[in-house]
């Protein structure tokens, strides 16, 4: 099946038990973390992170949790605070509260009694979940799509040269569209949260018997697909997949994209022996 922007079945089946129902979560700093929730009514449970400036709804993230679904596994799609529905005001770092935001989430499912069988995450949020298996050992199947290694690439083509002089000089950069409007604010605390941030250092304290799945194409127009070859370099038990010829959303490729995904999930928990009872694991 798939599903447009909005998360709306383009063509309707029945699917039995299966439902989609929003969730609310609050994080540690006290904001409502908004999302959606596929529930099959299986214990095991996978949890889909987007982008910078993205969403919940957009394509790769309502159609992963779709596959997931189909499969009869349960799926939760969110948005991190400052993004969608979720409370917050919108900040260009937070990358390691995105990470708390995620431990948040987790956590409420397991107290749910879920098990939390893997977190997947798109761009920045490849990144939220990498920086989340670095400080926390309970989930072992981690997939990073399209995530950036090297943060300190990417920035000046949004806030343009000599950026380090202009925050230093006024406090922040307003980035604007074409046509002159403000689309969100970058702070100097903002951008040292980006520059500070080191994903390599994350990527060698991941322990090895975390598995991570890193996914990445040759014609990625936002983040280049060399740092999923630094990826490759840095996390101890690690699997790379590099698509030809899809864009950064693998937006006509969500059915490979989705495979690939399952795949790496379902033969994880095989080989933790958890696969087997999938069938038979329902709340």
């Amino acid at each position: 099946m798939v599903f447009d922007q909005a998360g709306k079945a383009r063509n309707n089946h029945e699917i039995g038990t299966h439902e989609r129902k929003k969730v609310s979560i609050y994080n540690k700093y006290g904001q409502k973390l908004v999302g959606v929730l596929h529930e099959t009514r299986s214990r095991e449970l996978v949890i889909v992170s987007h982008g910078f400036r993205s969403t919940k709804d957009r394509i790769p993230m309502v159609n992963l949790a779709a596959a997931f679904e189909k499969e009869g596994i349960s799926a939760f799609r969110f948005d991190f605070a400052g993004n969608g529905e979720s409370e917050g005001s919108f900040q260009y770092g937070n990358y390691w509260r995105e990470a708390d935001d995620l431990r948040s989430v987790v956590q409420h499912f397991q107290g749910q009694k879920r098990f939390v069988a893997a977190l997947i995450g798109h761009s920045k949020g490849g990144n939220a979940v990498l920086l989340y298996a670095s400080r926390n050992n309970d989930v072992n199947l981690i997939v990073n799509i399209a995530g950036r290694f090297n943060l300190e690439r990417g920035i000046e083509g949004r806030l343009g040269k000599g950026y380090l002089e202009k925050i230093e000089q006024n406090g922040f950069i307003d980035v604007k569209s074409r046509r002159g409007k403000i689309e969100y604010r970058v702070t100097k605390e903002s951008l040292m949260d980006r520059l500070t941030t080191d994903p390599r250092a994350a990527c060698e304290t991941i322990d090895r018997t975390c598995r991570v799945l890193t996914i990445h194409s040759t014609l990625d127009e936002m983040v280049p697909v060399g740092d999923a070859l630094e990826f490759a370099k840095h996390i101890p038990n690690h699997k790379l997949h590099i698509f030809e010829g899809a864009d950064h959303e693998f937006t006509s490729h969500q059915d490979q994209l989705a495979s690939i995904v399952l795949d790496f999930v379902k033969s994880g928990l095989t080989a933790s022996g958890k696969a087997d009872s999938l069938v038979h694991s329902r709340l």
